[in-house]
């Protein structure tokens, strides 16, 4: 229906005859301000899904198409006025329709990634090489992408123990992923290399709450702290394993178009991107456990 009036804007020839109905109800020779309000009200209803952000992008498209030639041109150059005030008077009418068109977007995208993760769950809650917090045998799979070197994600490790803790039955796999540049690389590489040695969360821990400069001189250091191979670490931080692990890791990150870390999968049901608090994960863990 809003495709209407932005097809009366720019000159369309043809308009839904619904709409042709609602613009012939316009009391044309009365446009005093109650008129313009309850028209700004009828845009909002009509563009509240996100069809005036559509129609803006897509004001051509042949479903919005039927006879504007029904219309005098008196009364075209008055809607065409119309619709012109209202969106001066009032822009956030259209905001308000794009905003409401890129929630729709994003929750599209994000039932596309869900459908992806249910399609392959092996890759993402089956791996070997990322480690696995709380029950391996647990039925509650939850996966975290996460970056060593970003700030929220090293703000939620004490709220995954916390939420490992909680619920016996959850499994929680740590996906590192570099996404912040060649630090988060060195340290992602030493993350995994660490895993090599069974020390993979100790080093973690040590590494991520580390707030000295980066770079080897500190990943040394971690790794005396947790007791591990030195050499052997940073040997291995160049080797297949650990480059093909990261690679996958990424690869399965874009797959699902991941904006931002950390980002939690939630069983085949959410993806919750986002320093999510204890609480709010928690809730998500539940809704998964209740579900099964």
């Amino acid at each position: 229906m809003v495709s209407l009036w932005i097809n009366l804007l720019y000159g369309g020839q043809q308009q839904p005859n619904l709409a042709v109905m609602t613009a012939r109800a316009i009391p044309f020779q009365f446009m005093d301000k109650d008129t313009m309000q309850n028209l700004k009200s009828f845009f909002r209803l009509t563009a509240g899904a996100g069809a005036l952000a559509a129609a803006l992008f897509c004001a051509d498209s042949a479903p919005v198409r039927a006879a504007d030639s029904s219309f005098t041109p008196a009364q075209r150059a008055e809607i065409v006025n119309i619709m012109r005030n209202a969106l001066k008077t009032d822009p956030s009418i259209l905001s308000d329709a794009i905003a409401s068109l890129q929630n729709q977007a994003a929750a599209q995208t994000s039932a596309s990634a869900l459908d992806l993760v249910r399609h392959n769950k092996p890759l993402f809650g089956g791996s070997s090489t990322d480690v696995v917090l709380g029950n391996p045998q647990g039925t509650l799979n939850v996966v975290e992408f996460y970056d060593p070197r970003c700030p929220y994600c090293r703000k939620v490790l004490d709220d995954l123990d916390a939420l490992v803790a909680a619920e016996p039955d959850l499994r929680l796999v740590e996906k590192v992923i570099p996404v912040l540049g060649p630090n988060s690389t060195l340290d992602a590489q030493a993350i995994m290399a660490a895993g090599l040695q069974g020390k993979y969360i100790p080093f973690q821990k040590i590494l991520m709450t580390d707030s000295s400069a980066p770079g080897m001189d500190r990943i040394r250091n971690a790794a005396r702290q947790a007791g591990l191979d030195t050499d052997k670490l940073v040997k291995d931080m160049k080797s297949s394993a650990v480059t093909t692990a990261l690679a996958k890791n990424v690869a399965l990150a874009r797959s699902i178009n991941l904006e931002g870390t950390p980002t939690f999968i939630i069983g085949d049901q959410a993806i919750i991107p986002g320093a999510v608090s204890l609480s709010e994960l928690k809730a998500a863990v539940d809704k998964l456990k209740s579900s099964h």
